[in-house]
């Protein structure tokens, strides 16, 4: 076993271990998310990437609507080499150590890009206002052809980056949308939703971003990318359920340092 790191490997290594040791059976359906997670004491985002994890090392299965079942053991697992990850998905990605839970990215990005599109509503040139409005336009022909390509969505989170004039920050989020892009985690999640029109209202979380940087206004573009990042752990939650179709709250707290003083 590889050195674990990440909260959500350390906690699919312990259900792996409850399998291997008989607690889990091949065949048996696993206790719902928000058990397990009382149980380990973490949140059930940390439960829901373990259990991805477990998915893509073909471990366990996930049937929607009904729950997550046992279909292998580790000792099978381990002595089967045609099980490797890599062999879901064409294309380079992470490897097991290096992929990170599909919403503890979204967590980081969330933190980092909200102040990024404050910070690019001081900079922001006609430029990087037209590029903008490029990536709109790409994200809605996209969806109206129903096309699964997100390259309007990345487009447009780049070029705020962009507008902050800060290659650091930029080269920042283009790395976290590679990451992303070469996820077998967030490939994983993605399976398990089949429903699309949720990216209609991110493409309305866009436009609010958008108008707010047109406006040269900081705090609204803050508030905006952080609303909308909030938004998109929330639904990505929610849609890749498949024990409760009840969403329980937020899936970490919500901003830690109050946005504006009015009420």
């Amino acid at each position: 076993m590889s050195n674990v790191t990440r909260l959500y490997q350390k906690i699919g290594t312990k259900i792996m271990e409850q399998i291997a040791a008989g607690e889990y059976k091949v065949g048996d359906k696993l206790p719902p998310e928000r058990d397990i997670a009382e149980q380990l004491q973490v949140s059930r985002s940390v439960i829901r990437e373990a259990l991805i994890m477990l998915e893509i090392k073909e471990l366990v299965e996930v049937k929607k609507g009904s729950g997550v079942y046992v279909i292998n053991t580790p000792s099978t697992f381990l002595n089967q080499a045609s099980l490797q990850p890599t062999e879901k998905v064409t294309g380079q990605s992470e490897s097991d150590e290096d992929d990170a839970g599909p919403f503890e990215m979204l967590q980081a990005r969330q933190l980092l890009e909200s102040h990024i599109a404050e910070f690019a509503a001081t900079q922001v040139t006609k430029h990087e206002i037209f590029r903008l409005r490029e990536a709109l336009e790409l994200e809605r022909k996209d969806l109206e052809a129903g096309s699964n390509d997100y390259d309007g969505d990345q487009m447009f989170h780049i070029v705020i980056a962009e507008a902050t004039q800060n290659s650091v920050l930029s080269d920042m989020v283009k790395d976290m949308w590679e990451r992303r892009n070469r996820s077998l985690m967030w490939q994983q999640l993605h399976e398990r939703i089949s429903d699309q029109d949720y990216r209609k209202r991110w493409l309305a979380d866009h436009e609010r971003i958008f108008k707010a940087l047109v406006r040269k206004d900081p705090v609204a573009a803050r508030e905006a990318m952080w609303q909308h990042l909030e938004n998109v752990k929330q639904t990505l939650f929610e849609l890749s359920d498949v024990d409760d179709p009840s969403f329980d709250g937020y899936l970490f707290s919500s901003y830690p340092v109050t946005l504006s003083q009015s009420e």
